[in-house]
């Protein structure tokens, strides 16, 4: 196919992501060169090092990391997101990336379809400014049937070919905690160093699938690192154009591969049976293993199937942590300190199935480290679920659990 090629035409000469550093990148990369070697082989997921990663928790501080990298981008600006709200933030940035078009810097912007909430009409005036937008599909009534079920649900961003960001966070003054759920609760990374070329990678695969055009497979797009960061990091990506489920395959694995400790966090927690088992068998064999869900939730359908598995996992000895401080959105997923995931996989069917996720998955102790103690941290906005608080809950609730757990292959 043509988006194999333009693959091809990037990753050429590249082998299994596997650098010759390695033994520098003790313990966290050598101790997991089986996951990398499996992501390779899974998805064409490229192995990089000397990477750096900054960690971004609030709206706050990632709008204004993102804001300002637009504004001293020289090249390009690439923008795929999931999700833009109709709103004063995102009319700014609109009218930011417009300026930017204006001074000769390329800039493109993909969206999903069912998520954008932007108008038309004010993506003609973006265009007219000499910007270039298109949505992942293009328009709903080719999407009926066979196509309407598949979202695009990445969130990335990649400036110059230099930075990129990738996370949990859509475009919209929900996501500063001005939307009906009150306080937003989520992680982005901006990543600096070879793992941007993975980012930008895929914005091309995604831009050519929605548009039928190339991103010029030109150095200014991708540049050589000049990042001496310590972090090694595969890009992970998945959809239903690939044979396999690698984003999903990844949680398996880093659940797999937990000695010590294994901190997740999802919105969504409506797993296949195979996930539950690992996370079962993890909590059995010792591994500390906890899961943070929301308590505030932004479906109620969702919020009783997430409750509906977590029964089986508290009798396996795993902690569940109830997000109180607002809506806890973030998709992340870091074991033994050494291994961490952020991205927009959600655990639960929907994401491992039907949509187009995108994670980053980053070999670093230091980093491992860091976001447990976030993770840490959010515990003390949490409430614990206990198997006493748990087997207490009333008639009703076990049935609309029940009712919704038969429900999450369409949730």
């Amino acid at each position: 196919s043509r988006d194999r090629s333009i693959y091809e035409r990037v990753t050429k000469g590249q082998e299994p992501g596997l650098p010759d550093e390695t033994s520098r990148q003790l313990p966290a990369l050598t101790s997991n060169l089986d996951m990398a070697r499996m992501l390779w082989a899974d998805g064409g997921s490229t192995l990089t090092t000397g990477n750096s990663v900054d960690y971004f928790t609030s709206g706050e501080a990632m709008f204004a990391a993102l804001f300002e990298a637009i504004a001293h981008a020289k090249h390009h600006i690439h923008l795929e997101y999931y999700l833009l709200q109709n709103d004063a933030l995102v009319e700014r940035l609109l009218t930011i990336l417009e300026a930017k078009a204006k001074e000769g810097v390329e800039v493109r912007l993909l969206y999903d379809d069912l998520g954008n909430e932007v108008p038309r009409l004010r993506y003609r005036r973006f265009a007219k400014a000499g910007g270039h937008v298109s949505s992942f599909y293009r328009g709903l009534a080719p999407a009926i049937g066979f196509r309407i079920n598949y979202r695009n649900h990445r969130k990335i961003a990649v400036i110059d070919g230099a930075l990129g960001f990738i996370g949990g966070f859509n475009l919209g003054e929900d996501y500063l905690g001005l939307g009906p759920l009150g306080a937003w609760r989520d992680t982005t990374v901006l990543i600096r160093g070879d793992a941007v070329k993975g980012l930008q990678l895929r914005f091309a695969l995604d831009w050519h699938w929605a548009t039928k055009e190339d991103v010029p497979l030109l150095p200014a797009y991708f540049p050589k690192s000049e990042s001496t960061g310590t972090a090694s990091i595969q890009i992970v990506s998945g959809g239903p154009d690939t044979p396999w489920d690698p984003p999903r395959e990844q949680y398996l694995k880093m659940v797999y591969s937990a000695k010590l400790t294994c901190y997740l966090q999802t919105p969504y927690f409506i797993p296949d049976s195979s996930i539950l088992t690992a996370l079962r068998m993890a909590a059995l064999s010792g591994v500390d293993v906890r899961v943070m869900i929301p308590t505030k939730p932004d479906h109620p359908l969702v919020h009783w199937a997430n409750l509906s598995n977590v029964g089986e996992l508290l009798e396996a000895g795993v902690r569940v942590f109830s997000y109180d401080d607002g809506f806890l959105h973030a998709k992340t997923i870091t074991v033994d300190d050494i291994v961490t995931s952020v991205g927009s996989t959600n655990w639960d069917l929907r994401s491992f199935k039907w949509n187009f996720e995108s994670n980053a998955i980053i070999y670093d102790a230091k980093l491992g480290a860091q976001y447990r103690g976030i993770f840490e941290q959010d515990m003390m906005r949490c409430t614990e679920i206990t198997r006493e608080a748990y087997g207490a809950r009333p008639r009703s609730t076990r049935i609309k659990e029940s009712l919704c757990r038969l429900m999450s292959g369409v949730l």
